[in-house]
């Protein structure tokens, strides 16, 4: 499969993405949403979601803005109803009854194209229980390759369940729409020492769903890769300049807007399981 194709299309469809985010990333997000080729619209506000989302390609909800899960919940409808893909980030789902309660109120109420969560987010949906660290995976959650193949049944059933592309990122990244499974292995570790790594992700994920909502497996696949590798390059960028976190969240979101759809076929370590 060509998962470059996904990035073709957000170039050339330039698709409207309308984000319930957390404050502390929005305006990460919005540029990342930007510099892969579409426009972000930040609307949270629960007197206007509903009839801004009829205008968009794709919605994104981030449990980050906990306080806007009804904002969620009616522009999700709307866009259910509408048949515009929508994206979850379920950010520390299982950290409190909140939390947990607000994350069932979401699933029941909208259906998802894709859920973009860490390894600690995604076992919580997929197993219950309290499970958790805030925004950053428990250790005994970890993906790694001793138990890579175990979690990628975890992975593919809560798939099959909740009828949607899940995808789990982390040292290795999973994705699967429940009948094929893919473990990817780019990225780096710098990552995840800034800010919103995670919430730029889903918000692409949402971004390249709404571009590409014939093969969301397809789409999310592409994100995740394309976020890799801008992390594989931005991490050169640091490592030449002596330069740190902040730098690299810039060169980022630059490497990002450089990417080409090629670059995510040549540069793609993917593993079907």
């Amino acid at each position: 499969m060509e998962f470059g194709e996904s990035l073709r299309l957000v170039r050339s469809r330039k698709p409207l993405v309308e984000c319930i985010t957390n404050i502390v990333t929005v305006n990460d997000c919005a540029n990342m949403i930007l510099a892969a080729g579409g426009s972000p619209a930040m609307t949270m506000d629960i007197r206007e979601v509903r009839e801004g989302v009829a205008g968009m390609q794709a919605l994104v909800c981030n449990m980050g803005a906990i306080d806007y899960v009804d904002s969620m919940i009616v522009a999700g409808e709307r866009a259910n109803e509408l048949g515009i893909p929508v994206a979850l980030d379920p950010v520390a789902c299982g950290t409190t009854e909140l939390r947990r309660t607000q994350t069932r109120r979401l699933l029941d109420c909208v259906h998802f194209s894709v859920i973009r969560g860490n390894a600690s987010e995604i076992r919580f949906l997929a197993q219950g229980g309290k499970t958790g660290a805030g925004v950053d995976v428990k250790a005994m959650d970890e993906i790694n390759e001793n138990n890579v193949r175990e979690s990628g049944e975890i992975v593919a059933e809560l798939a099959r369940r909740l009828n949607t592309v899940i995808a789990v990122s982390g040292k290795i990244d999973l994705v699967s729409d429940g009948r094929q499974t893919v473990a990817l292995r780019n990225g780096c570790a710098t990552m995840a020492r800034i800010t919103g790594s995670g919430c730029m992700l889903t918000s692409l994920a949402g971004e390249f769903a709404g571009a590409d909502r014939e093969n969301v497996f397809r789409a999310t696949v592409a994100c995740m890769t394309m976020m890799g590798i801008a992390g594989e390059r931005a991490e050169e960028k640091r490592i030449r300049f002596g330069t740190g976190n902040a730098s690299f969240r810039t060169y980022l979101i630059d490497e990002v807007f450089n990417m080409e759809p090629e670059d995510i076929d040549a540069g793609i370590r993917c593993e079907y399981l």
